[in-house]
């Protein structure tokens, strides 16, 4: 794993441990206590809050990807009707949850890959043709 991956998936932790309402600096750095944390705080809200059933579009097959892990971390099994197309997926969950933690929680893990993939993307780009884009310059 290269220093800028490592800083990623650092950084992706750090994300889900804001998530996960850590009560001390020690609980945010153990990310197996994060995603045991948010799965209890899933399971509070069921009791609260029935599960109902969402679809959830993803714009590209990585945010699909990313969605889909995030799901399975945290014990929510993803699903989809026939004749759907793959970027709809479906799920069962408490509206608040997918409200207070899950959404917000990807969309912020979203725009982190995103930005990577956007850089390394622009690094290839330029090595490979000997100059950047200028119209990609300003991202």
């Amino acid at each position: 794993m290269t220093e800028e991956e490592r800083r990623l998936v650092e950084k992706l932790l750090r994300i889900e441990a804001l998530y996960a309402r850590a009560g001390t600096e020690g609980e945010r750095a153990a990310a197996g206590s994060a995603r045991e944390r948010i799965r209890g705080r899933l399971r509070e809200l069921e009791r609260e809050d029935p599960a109902v059933e969402f679809r959830i579009r993803v714009p590209d097959a990585w945010s699909g990807r990313l969605l889909l892990a995030l799901l399975r971390r945290y014990g929510i099994e993803p699903y989809r009707y026939s004749g759907q197309r793959s970027t709809s997926v479906m799920v069962r969950t408490p509206r608040r949850f997918l409200d207070e933690v899950l959404m917000p929680e990807y969309q912020q893990l979203n725009d982190e890959l995103t930005r990577h993939f956007d850089e390394v993307t622009q690094r290839v780009i330029a090595r490979a043709l000997g100059e950047s884009d200028p119209a990609l310059a300003g991202r």
